[in-house]
C-alpha cells in the first residue's frame, strides 16, 4: 500500500512538473526569440540555420534545409545561436536562429503531434530519473530498516545527507547549465531532495520521536521556506514541493494540542508566500492552488474545534488575510476575476461561522466587520469584486437575524457599523458618480433589510403603540436609498429604471414605515398618502418608467394599507345598505386617502391603459368616501348622478364613467336578481307572485337611477358608435322591462296559487296588451332610429308572453284558468285578439317581408282565429273554467260546424285578398272537420240526427267546392 500511495503521488508530482515545464520552456524560447529580433535582426538573418542531419545518428536522418522550431526548445543563450557540439542523440537540436521573414510567413502552423522519440528518448528518462532517485532512497531507507543494518538516528542522518546532496547536485547543474543545456535535471533533482528533507523531519520527529513536535514542525517550515525560495531558482518542482509539503506540514507532526495562533499564522505565511512566489514567477495558478488550501485549513480548524479568545482572534485575523491581503496580492494587471471573488466570498462564510461558534461574542463580530471593510477597500479599488461586499452584507445581516437574545446597545453598534460598510459606501459611490446597478441594489436592500430585522426584534407589533425611536432609527435609514434616488434626480437619470427603482422602493417603503411607528394604525393610508405623495410629485414633473412603476405602488400601497387595517370591515358595509356602526370622521379620512393617489394617477399618468385603471380606482374610492359620510338610500342616485355628470363632461374618460355606471348597475343588481329568479322559474310553470316583484321603494331608489343614467346615455350619445347605442337600448330595455312589470304585479298583487287561478289570466291578457299599447306608441312617437326596434322589441315579448304562458304553461282549455263567465265578451277574447294585433303590428313595422315569412304570419292569425273560435264555443258550454265539464254530442257538434263555417270564413277572406294561404288554410280546416265528422261525429249519432250531420256536411263541401272553383276560374280569366 505504501508503495501503491508513492508511485500515485510522484505521477501526480510528475505530471504537474511536465505541464508546468512544456510552458516554461515555451514562453523562454519566445521570449528569447522577441529579444534577439529586437537587438540583432540583420545579424539573425545572415546567420545560417544548422541542418538538423549533421546532429542527429538515427537510422532516418536526413538533410533539411531549415528545422522548424519545436514546442518546448531548451533555453539556449542568444549569442551562440548555433550549437558548436553536437547535442546527444536523446535531445534533438534547436535553432535558435530565425529563418527569412518570407519563409516565416510561407511556413505552414503545425498543430499537435506524437512524437515516441522525443517523448520517450528526451523527456521521460530525466524526470523518470528524478523519480527513481527518491524511490530508491525511500526503498534504500526501508532495506536498511528491514536488515537493522542501520539504526533510527543513523537513518534520520542519512536522510538529511541524501536530501541535502540532492539539493547538492542542483545547484551544481544549475552552475553547469552550459553544459547540461537541459533544466529538467536541476528541477528534479531540487524536487527529490526537498521531498527527502520532508520526509526526513516526519521520520525524526513522529516516526522516531528523535526530536519533539516543535522541532519538527520547525524542520517542516523550514523546508517549506527553503523550497519556496529554492523555486525561484530551480522552478516549478520546487514550488509544487513546497505547497503539497508546506500545508501537510501540520499533519505528519504527532502533537496532541494544536496551537491556533501558530498554526494560523504559519499558514498564512506559507500562503502568502507561495502566493508571492507564483506571482513572481507568472504562476497565478500557484497562488490560487495556495489560497485555496488555506481557505480548506480555516474549515479544518473550526471543525477541529475553536474555544479560547486567543484562537478566535488568531483564526479572524487570518480569513481576513486569505478573504482580502492575498486576494488584493493576486490582482494581476489585468485585474481581479472570479477566484478572487470566490476566494473573498468563502472567507467571509468562514467568518460568519466562526462569529456563530463564538457566541457572537464582540472579538468575532469586530473581525467580521474588518473583513467586510477590508472586502469593501477592495471594491473602491477592483469593482469586479463589489459583488463580495454584496456577499458579506447578505451573511452580516443573516447573523443578525440568528443572534439569540442579543444586547440591544450592542446590537444598535453591530448594525450601525453594518450599515455604515455596507450601505454607506455604496451611497459614497453614488456621489462619485462611480455607483453601479449592484451598488444601489446593494444601497437599497442592505437599508430596507436592516429596518426588517430592527423591528422584528424590537418592535411591538401593537397597532396603537407608539416607536419614536424606532421610528427614528428607519427614518434614518430612509436617508439613504432617497439620498441615492436624489443624486439621480438631481442628475436627470431617473430614466435608469432599475437604477432607480432598487434605491426609490425601500426609500419610500421604510419611510412609510418609520410614519407607522408614531401614528395610530386606523390612520395608515394617510401614511401611505404621505409617503407617496414625493413620488407622485417627481412623475408628474418628469415621465419615466421607474416613476410610473413607483408612483403604482405607493397607490397600491396606499389601498392595500385601507384594507389590512382596522376598521375597514364595517366601512365597507357602508357601501351597501346594510351599514355597520363605524366612525364616520375616520372612515371618511381613510378612504379620501386612498382615492387621492388613483385621481392623481388619472391626472398625470401618460399610457392610456394605466391612466384608465386609475380612473376607475379613483371613481370607486371616491364614491366610498361618500359612502362613509351620507346614508345609503340616496347613493345609487348620487353614483347615477356622477356617470351622467363625468358622460356628459369629461366623456373621454371612459373608464370613470363605466365604473360610476358599474357602481349605478349594482345598486340595482340585487332587486332585479331577485326578479329574474323569479322569472326563471315562472319559466318552467311556477307562478310569479307578487312577492318576488321588485318593490316600489327599490324601483325608486335602487333601478330607477339606472334607468335614468341609462337614459341619459343614450340621448347624449347620439353620435357614438352603434354598438354602444345598442348595447345601452338593450340595458334600457331590460331595466325598462323590470319597472312596469313589477309595478304591474303590485297592482293584481296575486301571492297565492288560488289568486292566480282566478286572476292569472286577466293579468297576463292586460300584460300583453299594455305591452302591445306601448309597442304601438313607440312605433309613433319614438324618434326615427329607435322607432323600429323599440316596438319590435315590445311585440316580440308580447308574442312570446302570450305563447308561452298563455298557451303553453297555463292554457285555459288545459288547466285551471278562470276566464270568466260572459261569452265572448271575457279574457279568452281579448287575449287572442291582442295576439293577433301584435302580428298585425309586427307586419307592419317589417315592412315588406319574404312570402315565406308572409306565409308563417297567415298561418299564425288563422291558427289564433281558430283556438279563439273553439275557447269561445267551449267557454259558452263549460262556464269561467273551460275544462271543468266534459264535450257533449251538442258541443261536438257545434264544433264540427264552427270549423266549416271558419273554413268558409277563411276561403272568403283569401279570396277577397287574394291571399292563396288564407285559403289553403280554409281547406285543412275543412280537411279536418270532415275527419271529425266521419270519424268522431257520425260515430256517435244515430237516425235523423246523424242524416243531418252528413247532410250538412255535403251541402258544406258542394258550397265551398263551388266557390273555391269560381275563385279558381276568376284568377285563370284575370290572368288571361
Amino acid at each position: 500500500m505504501d508503495f501503491f500511495f508513492i508511485l500515485l503521488f510522484g505521477g501526480l508530482i510528475a505530471a504537474l512538473w511536465l505541464r508546468a515545464d512544456k510552458l516554461e520552456r515555451r514562453v523562454a524560447y519566445l521570449v528569447r526569440q522577441l529579444d534577439a529580433l529586437a537587438h540583432s535582426p540583420s545579424a539573425r538573418r545572415e546567420e545560417p540555420v544548422a541542418p538538423a542531419d549533421s546532429i542527429r545518428n538515427d537510422a532516418h536522418s536526413q538533410q533539411q534545409p531549415i528545422v522548424e522550431p519545436p514546442i518546448e526548445p531548451a533555453p539556449e543563450p542568444l549569442a551562440d545561436p548555433v550549437s558548436a557540439e553536437p547535442e546527444p542523440a536523446s535531445e534533438p537540436a534547436i535553432a535558435y536562429a530565425t529563418a527569412p521573414e518570407e519563409q516565416q510567413a510561407a511556413a505552414p502552423k503545425r498543430g499537435f503531434s506524437f512524437d515516441f522519440e522525443d517523448i520517450f528518448g528526451r523527456r521521460l528518462p530525466i524526470w523518470g530519473g528524478g523519480f527513481a532517485l527518491a524511490i530508491a532512497g525511500i526503498f534504500l531507507v526501508r532495506f536498511s530498516i528491514e536488515a537493522g543494518l542501520l539504526t533510527p538516528m543513523v537513518r534520520v542522518a542519512l536522510s538529511f545527507v541524501f536530501g541535502l546532496a540532492l539539493l547538492a547536485g542542483a545547484e551544481t547543474a544549475h552552475r553547469f547549465d552550459d553544459r547540461l543545456r537541459d533544466p529538467r535535471v536541476r528541477q528534479a533533482l531540487a524536487g527529490a531532495g526537498l521531498a527527502t528533507l520532508y520526509g526526513a523531519f516526519y521520520l525524526a520527529g513522529t516516526a522516531y520521536g528523535l526530536i519533539g513536535a516543535g522541532a519538527a514542525f520547525v524542520g517542516l517550515a523550514a523546508v517549506t521556506a527553503g523550497a519556496i525560495a529554492l523555486s525561484l531558482r530551480f522552478g516549478l518542482p520546487s514550488a509544487v514541493i513546497g505547497l503539497v509539503g508546506g500545508f501537510a506540514a501540520p499533519l505528519l507532526v504527532d502533537s496532541d494540542s494544536a496551537n491556533v495562533p501558530l498554526l494560523s499564522f504559519y499558514l498564512a505565511l506559507i500562503t502568502g508566500g507561495l502566493a508571492w512566489s507564483g506571482q513572481a514567477q507568472a504562476r497565478p495558478w500557484l497562488g490560487y492552488a495556495a489560497l485555496a488550501a488555506g481557505l480548506g485549513w480555516g474549515v479544518l480548524m473550526m471543525v477541529a474545534g475553536v474555544s479560547s479568545s486567543s484562537d478566535f482572534a488568531a483564526l479572524g485575523v487570518y480569513l481576513i488575510v486569505l478573504g482580502t491581503v492575498l486576494p488584493a496580492f493576486l490582482h494581476a494587471k489585468g485585474g481581479p476575476s472570479l477566484l478572487h471573488l470566490i476566494a473573498g466570498g468563502l472567507a467571509t462564510l468562514q467568518m460568519a461561522v466562526l462569529v456563530t461558534n463564538a457566541g457572537f461574542a464582540p472579538l468575532t463580530w469586530g473581525l467580521y466587520l474588518l473583513i467586510a471593510a477590508a472586502l469593501s477597500a477592495l471594491g473602491w479599488r477592483f469593482e469586479a469584486l463589489r459583488l463580495g461586499t454584496l456577499v458579506a452584507a447578505g451573511l452580516g445581516l443573516w447573523l443578525l437575524v440568528i443572534w439569540p437574545d442579543p444586547d440591544a446597545q450592542f446590537f444598535a453598534l453591530v448594525a450601525a457599523a453594518q450599515v455604515v460598510i455596507f450601505a454607506g459606501l455604496p451611497l459614497v459611490y453614488q456621489w462619485l458618480a462611480r455607483a453601479k446597478l449592484i451598488d444601489l441594489a446593494q444601497l437599497g436592500a442592505v437599508s430596507l433589510i436592516m429596518g426588517i430585522i430592527i423591528y422584528t426584534r424590537f418592535g411591538s407589533w401593537s397597532a396603537d403603540t407608539s416607536e419614536p425611536l424606532l421610528a427614528a432609527a428607519i427614518a434614518g435609514l430612509a436617508l439613504l436609498p432617497g439620498a441615492g434616488f436624489a443624486l439621480l434626480w438631481w442628475r436627470g437619470e431617473e430614466a435608469q429604471t432599475r437604477e432607480a427603482l432598487v434605491v426609490l422602493a425601500p426609500a419610500a417603503l421604510l419611510g412609510f414605515a418609520g410614519l407607522l411607528l408614531v401614528t395610530p394604525a386606523w390612520l395608515a393610508p394617510m401614511m401611505a398618502l404621505a409617503a407617496s405623495a414625493p413620488i407622485l410629485w417627481c412623475y408628474a414633473r418628469r415621465d419615466a418608467l421607474a416613476l410610473h412603476s413607483a408612483a403604482w405602488a405607493g397607490a397600491a400601497v396606499t389601498a392595500i394599507a385601507l384594507i389590512v387595517t382596522p376598521g375597514f370591515v364595517p366601512e365597507v358595509t357602508q357601501l351597501g345598505d346594510l351599514p355597520q356602526a363605524a366612525d364616520t370622521v375616520r372612515a371618511g379620512i381613510r378612504w379620501l386617502a386612498a382615492a387621492l393617489p388613483f385621481a392623481a394617477m388619472a391626472l398625470i399618468a401618460r399610457p392610456v391603459a394605466a391612466r384608465s385603471v386609475a380612473e376607475a380606482f379613483a371613481v370607486l374610492l371616491t364614491y366610498g368616501v361618500i359612502a362613509q359620510l351620507l346614508p345609503s338610500a340616496p347613493l345609487a342616485w348620487i353614483s347615477a348622478a356622477g356617470t351622467i355628470a363625468l358622460f356628459i363632461f369629461l366623456p373621454a374618460r371612459l373608464a370613470a364613467w363605466l365604473s360610476a355606471l358599474a357602481i349605478t348597475a349594482a345598486w340595482a343588481m340585487a332587486p332585479v336578481a331577485g326578479w329574474a329568479s323569479a322569472g326563471a322559474m315562472a319559466l318552467i310553470g311556477d307562478p310569479f307572485m307578487a312577492s318576488s316583484a321588485v318593490a316600489p321603494a327599490d324601483l325608486a331608489l335602487r333601478v330607477l337611477p339606472l334607468s335614468a343614467a341609462l337614459a341619459v346615455l343614450l340621448w347624449k350619445g347620439q353620435g357614438r358608435a352603434i354598438d354602444f347605442r345598442t348595447a345601452v337600448l338593450t340595458g334600457l330595455g331590460l331595466i325598462g322591462g323590470v319597472m312596469p312589470h313589477s309595478l304591474f304585479k303590485q297592482a293584481f298583487a296575486i301571492t297565492s296559487l288560488f289568486q292566480f287561478e282566478h286572476y292569472g289570466m286577466g293579468e297576463r291578457t292586460i300584460w300583453q296588451a299594455l305591452l302591445v299599447l306601448a309597442a304601438y306608441g313607440a312605433g309613433k312617437k319614438l324618434p326615427a332610429g329607435l322607432r323600429r326596434p323599440v316596438s319590435l322589441g315590445l311585440l316580440a315579448a308580447a308574442l312570446a308572453h302570450f305563447v308561452w304562458f298563455t298557451l303553453a304553461l297555463h292554457n285555459p282549455l288545459l288547466g285551471v284558468q278562470h276566464v270568466g263567465p260572459t261569452p265572448v265578451a271575457n279574457w279568452l277574447t281579448l287575449a287572442y285578439l291582442t295576439a293577433i294585433a301584435a302580428i298585425w303590428l309586427a307586419r307592419l313595422q317589417w315592412g315588406d317581408v319574404p312570402a315565406a315569412v308572409q306565409h308563417v304570419i297567415d298561418a299564425a292569425v288563422m291558427l289564433l282565429v281558430a283556438l279563439l273560435a273553439y275557447s269561445l264555443l267551449r267557454q259558452a258550454f263549460a262556464g269561467s273554467v273551460l275544462p271543468s265539464r266534459a264535450v257533449g254530442q251538442t258541443e261536438s257538434l257545434l264544433t264540427s260546424l264552427l270549423g266549416i263555417v271558419l273554413a268558409l270564413g277563411f276561403l272568403w277572406w283569401g279570396s277577397w285578398r287574394g291571399q292563396r294561404s288564407w285559403r289553403i288554410g280554409s281547406l285543412v280546416l275543412m280537411l279536418i272537420a270532415v275527419i271529425k265528422v266521419f270519424l268522431i261525429d257520425a260515430a256517435g249519432l244515430e237516425g235523423l240526427l246523424r242524416i243531418a250531420s252528413f247532410m250538412a256536411l255535403g251541402f258544406s263541401l258542394i258550397g265551398i267546392g263551388w266557390v273555391y272553383s269560381r275563385q279558381l276560374s276568376q284568377r285563370g280569366a284575370a290572368a288571361g
